[in-house]
């Protein structure tokens, strides 16, 4: 057998895809397996072994005599995969907070927007119905709209805005005020819905029966048109004998799952009633916050009751969840294991937080014990905290977290702030102590700033809008070595002003 390293110098010296698929075959299962236990997605598993094969054709000619392939391939691996979980846990972390803020304040609005949705959309052109499409009945990233549109990301970001814009004012037409912000969590979460478990199987037996009735001269004539390279052939047949193994797995799997759904459903039975008693008042206490948050439209005063009732929803929201969470574990202690290793967790960056205070941030200490829990998922459940690269990767989600966090309390303090003076931003940070929630004015004074809204990049402000005020609050640094810094912007749209969190 032909070593590694002399198929690397054929393919190096004569750019030879037969040696190079030789060594993808011999080496395709150990970068995709140490991938996988990484990133635990088979996606992003393919994603790090595309990545890290493209680095070994790269650096071909540059590797020294000595190297062990596998060793060399397999540290690539893993360096790659680290690169990744980074990325996706922050941006699923980001996403899931703004996604429970803004959901408080639209969860009675689906009832309304359902109906008109699928004419709204149909009023869309083509590509902007494709990109919303994309972003928010699929919830593909923005980098994947442009790339599905032939676009850049900025230009995709662009023209999903513009969209999301026309929906609402689609809406506004109609007797439905909501902001844009509202309406992508309200589309986010209920455009798709999942379907039964029992479609799945029916569909991809009709779909495979179907298959078999195409012609022969139709598959020679589709097999000449296609030209790959033989590293090409070595992965779209690896792919092909994945999916038929994958496919016969699933239906066997959909068989034991209805079977298991059968059980669950008898053995719950005694519990349907208490499930439709909490339903019932949930749905109640939603018609309460919906009514008492029209009221606060237009009066702007008396919050209070507002919020206890937003509290109220999100405990009945968080116990109904746990109900599910606890009939999907059939009683067999799972979701009890996972809090205690998430607890178990939280310990652990607290206790590396105590030794190593300098990798805090002030916020930190504004975290709820829930919003500690949040940092363990989705990033650090992938890994075991034992080493300083993971403790690292850990805590700066956990900052992130705190900052937006501790965004939220600003806000809440900016609007009290605006109801009572008349004025988005105060001209001194120690104005807003009658308006915190917290304790948090020493934190504020001493990590932001009030700045000059002149400071904002054009064209980073929603399309249609414009600053409300000529001051804006800003963080004096940035957090996890990155350029830009967290700044709270007042800006007026439609004769109302918000505030939009920005970084620039």
């Amino acid at each position: 057998m032909t070593a590694d390293l002399e198929l690397l110098r054929d393919y190096a010296r004569e750019k030879s895809q037969e040696a190079f698929a030789e060594l993808v075959r011999r080496h395709v299962d150990l970068v995709y397996s140490a991938a996988l236990r990484q990133v635990r997605s088979p996606q992003l598993a393919e994603e790090v072994g595309q990545s890290v094969f493209t680095d070994l054709a790269r650096d071909a000619a540059n590797l020294k005599p000595d190297t062990i392939l596998t060793a060399w391939l397999y540290q690539v691996t893993r360096r790659t995969a680290i690169d990744v979980v980074r990325r996706e846990s922050r941006r699923q972390a980001r996403e899931r907070l703004a996604v429970e803020m803004a959901a408080m304040n639209t969860a009675t609005d689906w009832t309304h927007i359902e109906p008109l949705l699928d004419d709204a959309m149909e009023a869309l052109d083509e590509p902007d119905r494709a990109a919303i499409l994309l972003r928010y009945f699929e919830n593909k990233s923005l980098r994947e709209v442009g790339q599905s549109l032939g676009a850049s990301d900025d230009a995709a970001q662009k023209r999903v805005s513009r969209a999301v814009e026309r929906l609402r004012e689609f809406f506004s037409k109609r007797g439905i005020a909501i902001g844009a912000g509202g309406l992508v969590v309200v589309i986010s979460a209920n455009a798709v819905q999942a379907a039964p478990l029992a479609l799945a199987a029916t569909i991809s037996s009709a779909a495979i029966l179907a298959g078999t009735t195409i012609s022969t001269s139709t598959a020679v004539a589709a097999t000449k048109a296609i030209a790959m390279t033989t590293l090409q052939k070595t992965i779209v047949g690896a792919m092909l004998t994945a999916a038929i193994a994958g496919g016969i797995y699933e239906r066997r799997q959909n068989l034991v799952l209805r079977e298991q759904n059968e059980t669950l459903r008898q053995q719950n039975a005694p519990q349907a009633a208490e499930d439709r008693a909490l339903h019932q008042k949930y749905r109640e206490l939603s018609d309460k916050l919906a009514a008492l948050a029209e009221e606060n439209e237009r009066l702007n005063t008396n919050t209070a009751e507002l919020l206890k009732l937003r509290g109220e929803v999100a405990q009945l929201r968080a116990d109904a969840q746990a109900r599910t969470q606890a009939k999907a574990d059939d009683g067999n202690n799972k979701a009890e294991a996972m809090a205690k290793s998430w607890v178990g967790k939280v310990d652990i960056l607290k206790n590396y937080l105590r030794q190593n205070p300098s990798e805090a941030i002030p916020e930190v200490q504004f975290l709820t014990e829930r919003e500690w829990l949040s940092s363990i998922d989705p990033s650090a459940r992938y890994w075991n905290l034992a080493n300083e690269q993971d403790l690292h990767e850990a805590m700066a989600v956990l900052r992130d977290l705190a900052q937006m966090h501790f965004e939220v309390l600003i806000q809440n303090a900016l609007m009290k702030f605006s109801v009572a003076n008349g004025q988005p931003v105060p001209a001194n940070l120690s104005q807003l102590q009658p308006f915190c929630e917290a304790d948090i004015l020493d934190t504020l004074a001493n990590t932001y700033e009030i700045a000059s809204a002149t400071d904002i990049p054009a064209g980073s402000l929603p399309n249609d809008s414009q600053l409300g005020a000529d001051l804006v609050i800003r963080r004096k640094t940035s957090i996890n070595n990155v350029s830009g810094r967290m700044t709270i912007v007042p800006v007026k749209h439609n004769n109302s002003v918000w505030y939009q969190m920005l970084y620039y």
